[in-house]
């Protein structure tokens, strides 16, 4: 079969045209492992009073007591009044993803964000997916429902607009490809099939053999089932869970693995089976699961809201690393091939001819948000 060169292969950035860069929180303390935490350091910040607030938030260029800034779109928790005079209820944390497969939660305020990227909140909703782009990880796409804080790669949703409307796909592209294999695929197959196939260089050979196709939406649909974390949880083959073997101490503070033995130490804690597969997944030359344990018992400054922490070790977090050892064991066996053959390959000369390519560009732009009041600074209405 004829195999498609990375010079005719389209771009993901052309493929999918519309991209932001990720939010900058610009302090660490509005994230968190655990939602409890931030609830407490809100708490503690209002409380404050004078300098000791303005010490406790940690002023940048950006953000400081007396910046002016709106909601974040779609969110209804939180005020609008400056820091300086804030009180009241932390707004309700929301989940994300903080790291390479890492979720944690964060205080959706827009006053504590430098660069919150508010186009990205606004289209931020059960039905969206969001891409991530990371050269330096197999696959160099992360997939996740949440909203992403990873740095530095483009982010580039799915959807251009909230409930899963306007594809932010090539203009004309489903139709090309529904022409080539015989049937308009689905949105979320394209993004599959993306996933399945992208290359380090981020082109993405394309096909318009059905057969072909199928096979790519079989791999890339468990990629992405695996990178969202959604729906039924994911086992390891064969009866291998990884359990708790020996209970973990309240407050771990080292790392190890015995590869001889497939265990992840936690100091005298004990969790095995742990395929080696998962414990060498890496992101960036980093581990994910000593990145992901290091966010969890690197002390912080003291004095500071970071410091503001569980007092031992919750289950949850348990929970949570039984099930990312299972995810990075099953998404080490799924990494694509080095050079796929493409049968029938869909060429970026080709989207040229029919008109796909060069996108227009207002198909790079964020989609017209004229569809509701958002509540700007000090509880002014927002001009959108």
């Amino acid at each position: 079969m004829p195999s498609v060169t990375h010079d005719d292969a389209p771009l993901l950035a052309d493929l999918m045209p519309w991209s932001v860069a990720p939010p900058r929180l610009g302090r660490g303390w509005p994230a968190a492992p655990d939602a409890a935490s931030l609830k407490a350091r809100w708490d503690a910040l209002v409380k404050a009073e004078g300098p000791d607030r303005e010490t406790l938030f940690e002023p940048t260029r950006s953000r400081t007591l007396h910046t002016a800034v709106g909601q974040l779109p779609g969110r209804t928790g939180g005020g609008t009044e400056k820091l300086v005079r804030a009180s009241g209820p932390c707004p309700e944390p929301e989940r994300v993803l903080l790291a390479p497969y890492d979720e944690q939660w964060l205080i959706p305020d827009q006053r504590l964000i430098d660069a919150a990227r508010p186009e990205l909140w606004r289209v931020a909703d059960e039905r969206q997916v969001f891409v991530v782009e990371a050269p330096e990880a197999t696959p160099p796409l992360l997939i996740t429902s949440l909203l992403p804080l990873l740095r530095p790669g483009r982010v580039r949703p799915l959807f251009r607009r909230p409930g899963g409307r306007e594809p932010n796909l090539a203009p004309g592209l489903l139709d090309h490809l529904g022409t080539r294999l015989g049937g308009t695929p689905a949105p979320l197959d394209v993004l599959a099939w993306i996933t399945a196939t992208v290359r380090p260089d981020l082109t993405v050979p394309l096909t318009g053999d059905a057969d072909e196709w199928e096979m790519g939406l079989e791999h890339g649909h468990r990629l992405l089932w695996l990178m969202r974390r959604d729906g039924e949880r994911p086992k390891l083959p064969g009866g291998r869970r990884p359990y708790v073997r020996a209970p973990l101490p309240s407050r771990p503070v080292a790392l190890h693995y015995d590869r001889d033995e497939e265990a992840l130490l936690l100091d005298e804690g004990r969790i095995s089976p742990v395929p080696p597969r998962a414990w060498d997944f890496e992101v960036g030359g980093i581990r994910v699961l000593q990145q992901w344990f290091s966010a969890r018992v690197t002390a912080p400054e003291p004095g500071t809201l970071a410091a503001i922490r569980p007092a031992a070790w919750p289950q949850t977090w348990t929970s949570e690393l039984l099930e990312l050892i299972t995810v990075l064991a099953l998404l080490a066996e799924l990494r694509p091939l080095e050079e796929p053959d493409i049968a029938d390959p869909v060429t970026a000369t080709d989207l040229r001819t029919a008109g796909v390519l060069p996108v227009p560009t207002t198909a790079r732009r964020p989609a017209s948000v004229l569809e509701g009041p958002e509540e700007g600074p000090e509880g002014q209405l927002a001009l959108l």
